[in-house]
């Protein structure tokens, strides 16, 4: 991950009134496990820390 990349995902974290820590952390750790089909819950905008 570059850092414009890494830069745009807290800009859009913030955004959207997400902790970008939290966010990352979860989303790094359930990325390899989570539908495929529903890979669209885990953008800034659409995730939720409990689902």
């Amino acid at each position: 991950m570059n850092l414009a990349t890494l830069q745009t995902l807290v800009s859009t974290c913030l955004a959207n009134k997400v902790n970008p820590q939290t966010y990352l952390t979860d989303v790094l750790l359930r990325i390899g496990s989570h539908p495929h089909q529903q890979i669209d819950d885990l953008l800034p905008w659409n995730w939720h820390p409990d689902s």
